[in-house]
């Protein structure tokens, strides 16, 4: 199990605390620090079952300067909200929890 963090984030401690009481065995990811490529983007979103838009924080100052509001929600858009997500990872929303099995969540 791989958990991305956020250190400053208080639902990423809080989720560390709930794992760490149930006995989890999981690695830490700092994404803001070890920054996930396009690829492993992708990988989340499918284990997800979402959209890059559903996992994009857009109340960030990167995301406003960006416009993110108002570009399409639509799959001929998606690579460049991965490509955003990417090279802003600030962006992304945290905590993200992979399984071994395959599943992920969100929040």
């Amino acid at each position: 199990m791989e958990i991305w963090i956020n250190p400053a984030c208080s639902k990423c401690r809080s989720a560390i605390g709930v794992l760490d009481a149930e006995g989890a065995e999981y690695t830490v990811r700092r994404y803001l620090e070890d920054v996930p490529t396009e690829d492993e983007i992708r990988t989340v979103l499918a284990r997800l079952g979402l959209e890059p838009w559903d996992i994009t924080r857009t109340q960030e100052a990167a995301a406003k300067e960006l416009g993110l509001k108002d570009w399409p929600r639509e799959d001929a858009a998606r690579g460049r909200w991965i490509a955003a997500l990417a090279a802003h990872p600030k962006l992304i929303q945290r905590p993200i929890i992979t399984a071994d099995d395959g599943t992920a969540v969100v929040g």
